[in-house]
């Protein structure tokens, strides 16, 4: 294993447990390991990258955390491979775009076009299994009944997405699409406290499942197509009056929130920023 010791000028230094971490996953893809594969133990490593136990160790933790790996205690423990899920990957871009105020809207630019091409890629492909899925699906949403069951609906309702994201042939288009889904859950979780009863989004997403499910029956890719086409239009439709509420209502509300459903660091936030201007002191 060859480490590459270059980097983009003007950017942070990598450390050297980083530049390990990236030269074992370049070995681990050149090699064609798989799941349940081990790597060299640390004595190895140490002796391969000339490097410290604390250098070795802090190179296989990075691994961990980004789920490549599974770090086993024991006579027979040592680095073992994984199968990465996407989990990872999504929740650090989620972070990122945390700070980019994304909106509804710029999330259904993406998915009004990509949930489309997922829909119609899996035409054919579904199995007795996966039917049974999305009715089992369809059958708790419309077990949501209660007002506090709303934003579970909504999850529902994306989860029936995730299914069909499952089956995708295409491991890119069925990330970014899965992807696009957290981002929808992370906005409903934000926006929990201004959720409105919407009985006719309700009634529109079972609708639109219903009849995608029967058009998969027979296979009719055109009708798939044309259903997600419209579904994807009418939840931005909805979303958008939603977040337009949501702005009503915080604006009506003078941005006062109950104590329970704000963060805990708002407080310690206005303490700190109390704190920063002793008494007697010139603003």
């Amino acid at each position: 294993m060859t480490m590459a010791n270059g980097f983009k000028p003007g950017t942070r230094r990598p450390k050297l447990a980083e530049l390990i971490s990236e030269d074992i996953k370049r070995w681990i893809a050149a090699e064609g390991l798989e799941a349940g594969d081990r790597l060299p133990n640390e004595k190895a490593l140490m002796a391969l990258y000339e490097s410290a136990k604390g250098t070795i160790r802090e190179a296989l933790k990075i691994l961990e955390v980004e789920g490549l790996i599974t770090l086993k205690t024991g006579p027979k423990g040592g680095a073992v491979i994984n199968q990465p899920g996407m989990e990872p990957a999504s929740r650090l871009l989620r972070s990122f775009l945390h700070f980019q105020k994304l909106d509804g809207r710029q999330v259904y630019q993406l998915r009004k076009l990509l949930e489309v091409e997922l829909a119609a890629s899996v035409v054919g492909r579904l199995t007795p299994e996966d039917f049974e899925r999305l009715e089992a699906n369809m059958a708790a949403c419309g077990g949501c009944d209660h007002e506090e069951d709303h934003r579970q609906q909504r999850f529902l309702e994306l989860e029936f997405h995730q299914i069909l994201a499952d089956v995708c042939p295409n491991p890119l288009l069925a990330f970014i699409c899965r992807f696009l889904n957290d981002m929808l859950r992370d906005l409903v979780v934000i926006k929990k406290a201004y959720i409105p009863e919407r009985t006719q989004f309700d009634q529109a997403n079972h609708d639109y499942h219903r009849r995608l499910l029967e058009a998969y029956r027979i296979e009719d890719t055109r009708q798939v197509r044309q259903l997600m086409t419209e579904h994807m239009a009418d939840a931005e439709h909805h979303m958008s009056a939603l977040e337009a509420e949501m702005a009503e209502q915080m604006l009506a509300a003078g941005l006062h929130m109950d104590p329970m459903q704000r963060s805990r660091l708002h407080d310690l936030a206005i303490d700190h920023s109390t704190d920063s201007h002793p008494r007697g002191s010139q603003q």
